[in-house]
């Protein structure tokens, strides 16, 4: 208890109210909170350090990326001795995919924590994911490993995964139509193109046509996220012809 005094009371006024959440988040004594708030600054507050670096969560969010990709691994290497080296890969990469990751940090609603200069609603949903593996590169440094470890089964393993469902979840409904249509030789044509109409934020929009019949359309605020939704209505559209070859 002492120990925990000692901390708080190294902390200035101003950061007792983020240490408090942060420590609610994490469930243990966070102790160097200057890490913690790097792993929340936006690039867009153009802040540097004495040195002149930058200080955002970008390169924390390359850490937490290494830290979670790892520790992944290893639950996954522990968890599935049959698996082949391609099928925890597969794995992996439904877990630590980017569509689960900000679904993740939305659920812990770690956007209260950013600090940016753009309007919160206009940062894009990637901030989520983002956030969150800056968080993880952020408890690493503090902390070292094996609370790093310890939060990723907390927050991701024990809540989120499991194997059977993670098995047959599509993590890219684009690949799967083009997998699916070269396998069935037929022709397909994403066309993409930008189309933001009278909205302030860039937008684009896609058809995609399969053996030269339109199929679905998509918009959304960056060609990889309509073209995504497009395949995902394509898939729903045809899952009887898909899922029965």
């Amino acid at each position: 208890m002492n120990f925990i005094r000692k901390i708080v009371k190294s902390i200035a006024k101003e950061d007792e109210d983020f240490y408090n959440e942060l420590k609610k988040l994490l469930n243990f004594s966070p102790k160097k909170i200057d890490i913690y708030k790097k792993a929340f600054t936006h690039r867009s507050l153009k802040l540097i350090d004495k040195e002149g670096n930058p200080v955002n969560y970008e390169r924390l969010e390359f850490l937490g990326d290494a830290m979670l990709g790892s520790i992944i691994a290893s639950y996954l290497y522990k968890k599935v001795p049959n698996g082949t080296e391609g099928y925890l890969t597969q794995m992996r990469s439904k877990i630590v995919s980017r569509e689960h990751l900000n679904e993740l940090g939305k659920d812990l609603n770690l956007i209260k924590f950013v600090k940016s200069n753009i309007a919160k609603e206009n940062i894009g949903d990637n901030i989520y994911g983002n956030i969150f593996e800056s968080l993880v590169g952020a408890i690493y440094l503090d902390k070292g490993y094996n609370y790093c470890k310890k939060f990723i089964y907390e927050k991701v393993i024990s809540p989120y995964v499991d194997i059977a469902k993670l098995e047959g979840k599509i993590t890219s409904y684009k690949g799967l139509i083009i997998e699916w249509c070269q396998k069935q030789k037929k022709q397909y044509l994403f066309d993409t193109y930008e189309d933001s109409g009278n909205e302030n934020i860039k937008h684009f929009s896609v058809k995609i046509s399969i053996d030269g019949v339109m199929v679905a359309k998509g918009r959304a605020t960056s060609k990889k996220k309509a073209e995504e939704q497009a395949s995902k209505r394509v898939y729903f559209a045809l899952q009887k012809e898909i899922t029965n070859s």
